[in-house]
């Protein structure tokens, strides 16, 4: 199998050691600036993005921005477009018949990138200054903003013999010509690159961190008082493969005797589409007898820890994943965040069914009572995502003094802001590293996948 088929790309004069293991957000190693590019079939036009993955702040989206490289003898009068595609796929592809597909658009945003239109042209981002002044007057800028509220990224996971694309939310760019943009596009002259839209935990400040808690009380008959339960986790909001720590407090006024204490962490994914629908499913799970039995007139306070990691439920279909790039790429779907609720803490319904799927976790915590069937828990929520990278630290700006007559000006030595003069926009121009969007596949069985 190929580098191309395993969905590894090279970049441009190195090898498969160079190419980077983060989430495709052009890293700078020794003084280059990575670009992701993919051609048409027919080599005629190629479009060259700077990053895969496109974070949302909550306040703004990161912008999609690129160019897309063409040849006009080839175009004659036909015209270049770019279209960014968000959708909802709940079925499998071999499924679709007759002209009907299991799928749903969420979101769809078009534009004409050659010839360019006036009365849509943005002035162009820093990086397509650079691409558009590396790759020569062919070169075109293409630009999506999403909206606030855009679905996040999110796979449902598969079973092991299921092969084609799985379901769940997916982002997809297009470069296609055609003569107007209801034309169907051809494969031969078209680009598609797989991306995606990403959320980082937000930083929150110290004075609003709060403890998830819960308590409960069961009465049982003949019992003289109640049996409390009462649970708290050390915080609200985890990082993937982060420990969780259980803080358990069992007082047992009853006549009852506590034997057993299970403590999982649930995913819960709601399943927004024509209507609602939530599926639970157990990551972690400690069942455990450690510190039991609790009789009649004692008290327990202990601490138990559970992690809930993707690797532990390989076999459970359906799960809710981050979006995949690659087939070895992801993790357990992040939290997603949601803003502008109701008065009520509720998402208005038209904007609910256009988030897909929306993806929440709880630890339950549930108390086993001998010679009873009537059990005691309590669920206490909390978040899941990734750490927000660092930002970059720009070296601090040295003052210049103006030259003494009859001498040039002083070539600005900053070479990381894309901001240039006479060196930025000549010698940086050739450290940019272009780097194969390969035809990424995610893998069902063994042997087969689907194109991304």
């Amino acid at each position: 199998m190929s580098s191309e088929e395993k969905g590894e790309g090279k970049p441009e004069g190195g090898s498969d050691k160079d190419a980077p293991e983060s989430n495709g957000v052009g890293d700078s190693r020794k003084s280059g600036t990575r670009v992701f590019k993919k051609s048409s079939p027919n080599g005629k036009i190629t479009t060259y993005l700077g990053k895969r993955d496109f974070v949302d702040h909550l306040e703004y989206i990161d912008p999609i921005d690129g160019v897309v490289l063409v040849d006009p003898e080839y175009l004659k009068e036909r015209k270049v477009y770019a279209q960014v595609l968000a959708a909802f796929r709940y079925g499998r592809e071999d499924l679709d018949v007759l002209g009907l597909t299991f799928r749903k658009d969420l979101l769809l945003q078009t534009m004409q990138v050659y010839p360019s239109d006036p009365d849509t042209e943005k002035p162009p981002t820093k990086l397509q200054e650079r691409l558009i002044k590396k790759l020569g007057k062919n070169a075109f800028p293409f630009f999506f903003q999403l909206p606030k509220h855009a679905p996040n990224s999110v796979t449902l996971q598969p079973a092991p013999g299921d092969t084609g694309k799985p379901c769940g939310v997916d982002y997809e760019l297009k470069t296609f010509v055609a003569e107007s943009v209801n034309e169907k596009p051809h494969k031969r002259n078209s680009v598609r690159l797989a991306i995606r839209k990403v959320t980082y935990a937000a930083e929150v400040p110290e004075e609003k961190r709060i403890q998830p808690q819960a308590d409960k009380d069961k009465e049982f008959m003949l019992s003289p008082a109640p049996l409390h339960l009462e649970a708290t986790l050390d915080k609200q909001q985890y990082y993937h493969g982060e420990c969780i720590a259980v803080n358990v407090c069992i007082t047992n006024n009853s006549n009852k005797t506590v034997k057993k204490i299970r403590i999982s962490v649930r995913q819960l994914a709601d399943i927004c589409l024509f209507s609602s629908a939530q599926y639970k499913c157990p990551v972690a799970v400690l069942e455990t007898e450690e510190g039991m039995p609790v009789g009649p007139s004692q008290t327990l306070s202990k601490v138990y820890k559970v992690t809930p990691l993707l690797s532990n439920n390989k076999d459970k279909r359906g799960l809710a994943l981050d979006g995949k790039l690659k087939h070895e790429d992801t993790n357990l779907a992040s939290s997603t965040v949601l803003t502008d609720l109701d008065e009520n803490g509720k998402i208005a319904d038209e904007r609910r069914e256009n988030l897909g799927i929306i993806v929440e976790y709880r630890v339950k915590v549930e108390l086993k009572v001998a010679y009873s069937t009537a059990n005691i828990h309590v669920e206490l929520p909390f978040k899941l995502s990734h750490p927000k990278p660092e930002e970059p630290v720009l070296p601090p700006e040295i003052p210049t003094l103006p030259p003494p007559d009859g001498e040039s000006e002083p070539i600005d030595t900053n070479l990381i802001s894309f901001e240039t003069n006479e060196r930025k926009l000549g010698e940086d121009d050739d450290d940019l590293i272009f780097e194969d969007f390969a035809r990424l596949r995610l893998q069902g069985a063994e042997g087969d996948g689907t194109e991304a």
